[in-house]
C-alpha cells in the first residue's frame, strides 16, 4: 500500500524541520484554536458532573484503545524499568515522555497503571486539542483528565493553581516537554525548560519515560508501518533544594535528555545524530 499524500507531507516536514532545527514546531495542520475562557475547565474534577464525565470518557477511551491493541492497530510490546516506580509510588510526580503519536499517552498509562492504583493519569495538552479537536479524540481530549494550556493568562493561573492541588494530592501528571507531536519520530528532541521549572517550583520529582519504536509487518490506513512500542521507565529525578530554581531546572532538563539519549542509543544500537545544519541546545525556553 503506498504512503498517503498527507502522511508523506508530514514525513517531509519532519525531515525539513530537523534539518533546520525547528524541533518544537508542529508538523500537523491543526484546526484553528478556539481560546479557553476563564472558569471553563474544571481542572481538578471538583464538580460531580466533571467526575461523572471523566469516568465515562476514561471507560470509552480504555475500551477503544484496548480494542485497537487487540486488533494489532496499537502494539505495546514491552514495559521496562518498572522498578523505577517504587520511589514515586505514593507521591505526586511530573511524568515526561517523547511525543510521536496520539496513542503514546495510553502506553504511558498502561506502564503506570499498577502505580496509579485507583487514580487516573492527568495529561497536559495544547489548548486547541481541548477546544477545537473533532470526533472521538476531541471528546477524549476534553474529558479524560486533561489539563489544557491556554493563551489566556487568567486560565494559565487557574492551571498552575490546579497543578499545585493535584501534586499535593499525589497525582501523576504527564507532560510532553518536546512540545509538538512528530509522527513516529524515533529520536529525542530538545526539551522545553518550562516543563521542568514546574517540577522544581512544586518540589515534585520528574519521572522520565522514553518510548522506542519498531516497525511491524502491518501498515495503517496511511500506508505507514504500525509501530511496536517499548516503554522505558527511567530513574526519577528529584529536585535539589540547594540549587536555585533556575539552576535546578536546567540540571533536571539536561538529566532528562541524557537519560532519553542513553536509552535511544542503547535500544537502537547507534549513536544519536541529527541532520540539523545549525547549532542548537537540548534545553530551550
Amino acid at each position: 500500500m503506498p504512503i498517503s499524500p498527507e502522511a508523506q507531507k508530514r514525513l517531509d516536514r519532519i525531515a525539513e524541520y530537523e534539518k533546520k532545527g525547528y524541533f518544537d514546531r508542529d508538523i500537523n495542520d491543526d484546526p484553528p484554536t478556539q481560546p479557553l475562557k476563564p472558569g471553563e475547565v474544571d481542572y481538578t474534577c471538583k464538580k460531580l458532573s466533571t467526575k461523572i464525565a471523566s469516568k465515562i470518557a476514561n471507560k470509552i477511551g480504555q475500551n477503544h484503545f484496548e480494542k485497537m491493541m487487540k486488533n494489532g492497530d496499537v502494539v505495546l510490546k514491552e514495559i521496562r524499568g518498572q522498578e523505577n516506580l517504587a520511589s514515586v509510588k505514593d507521591r505526586g510526580a511530573l511524568v515526561t515522555c517523547n511525543h510521536f503519536s496520539v496513542f503514546d499517552n495510553y502506553a504511558v498509562y498502561k506502564a503506570l497503571k499498577k502505580t496509579l492504583g485507583k487514580r487516573d493519569l492527568y495529561k497536559i495538552i495544547r489548548e486547541g486539542n481541548y477546544t477545537s479537536f473533532p470526533g472521538l479524540y476531541g471528546y477524549l481530549f476534553r474529558h479524560c483528565n486533561t489539563l489544557p494550556l491556554s493563551s489566556s493568562l487568567t486560565c494559565m493561573k487557574e492551571l498552575f493553581a490546579a497543578l499545585h492541588i493535584l501534586f499535593e494530592r499525589g497525582e501523576k501528571v504527564l507532560i510532553y516537554p518536546e512540545q509538538g507531536m512528530w509522527h513516529d519520530y524515533k529520536k529525542p528532541r530538545p526539551l522545553k525548560l518550562g516543563s521542568f521549572r514546574l517540577a522544581v517550583k512544586e518540589k515534585v520529582p520528574v519521572l522520565p519515560i522514553f518510548i522506542t519504536l519498531e516497525d511491524t509487518e502491518k501498515t495503517n490506513a496511511e500506508g505507514l508501518p504500525i509501530q511496536a512500542y517499548t516503554v522505558h521507565i527511567l530513574p526519577p529525578i528529584f529536585p535539589d533544594e540547594n540549587l536555585t530554581v533556575r539552576e535546578d531546572t536546567e540540571r533536571i532538563c539536561r538529566e532528562n535528555y541524557r537519560l532519553w539519549k542513553e536509552t535511544y542509543e542503547s535500544f537502537y544500537g547507534k549513536k544519536l545524530e541529527y541532520t540539523t545544519e545549525v547549532e542548537f541546545d537540548v534545553c530551550t525556553t
